[in-house]
């Protein structure tokens, strides 16, 4: 009987013990997880800098206060009618959101002209008023600094996903932290986007 009781006392504590560890093991992978605390930059993003589609080159801290969504862009896509979209949040938000584009032939060959073709392209057709860059490339070995800060969770904290097409989107808030990813079919006026604009 005594023998009995001591085993079943074995078994209880064995696994509650199990049960506990489980519990531990759960909570620690949830604090891992936590948006909050992945989203905090390492590297900032106001040392990075990049040239524009005119030529002049633009630092990033002048990006301070502000939210910045950043987009790869491309003329000959089939999400190319998106910069109309970008357009009327960059003509919504004004002051507080900037709107950076950065051409890039990474997929499909869908940017082939020089920058001044593409700069020509974006007034011509969308009335491109938001800040556009020289083109550049979001991947491989001659990745933009901007691209390699953007996909390296080493430099921005927690993020590695890199451009899946044309007109993915990053959104930094004004404290320069990567906050959000946005696939290529996520159009910029979506509530996805402008609710993390708000306020």
């Amino acid at each position: 009987m005594i023998k009995t009781l001591l085993t079943s006392n074995i078994a209880l504590i064995a696994f509650l013990s199990i049960g506990i560890i489980f519990l531990l093991v759960g909570l620690t992978a949830k604090k891992t997880n936590d948006p909050l605390e992945k989203s905090k930059a390492i590297a900032s993003f106001y040392d990075l800098k990049a040239t524009s589609i005119d030529g002049e080159e633009i630092n990033f801290e002048k990006f301070k206060g502000k939210k910045v969504l950043i987009v790869n862009t491309a003329s000959a896509c089939g999400y190319t009618y998106q910069y109309e979209g970008l357009q009327k949040l960059h003509d919504l938000y004004g002051e507080d959101v900037v709107v950076l584009g950065f051409p890039a032939n990474d997929f499909m060959f869908q940017e082939r002209g020089s920058d001044a073709d593409i700069a020509e392209f974006c007034e011509k057709n969308y009335g491109v008023t938001f800040q556009m860059f020289s083109k550049i490339t979001t991947k491989g070995r001659n990745q933009s600094p901007v691209y390699t800060w953007l996909t390296n969770k080493d430099l921005n904290g927690w993020n590695e996903k890199k451009p899946t097409w044309n007109f993915c989107k990053y959104l930094v808030n004004e404290d320069g932290d990567l906050v959000a990813f946005f696939d290529k079919s996520v159009k910029p006026l979506s509530k996805e986007i402008t609710g993390l604009l708000q306020g």
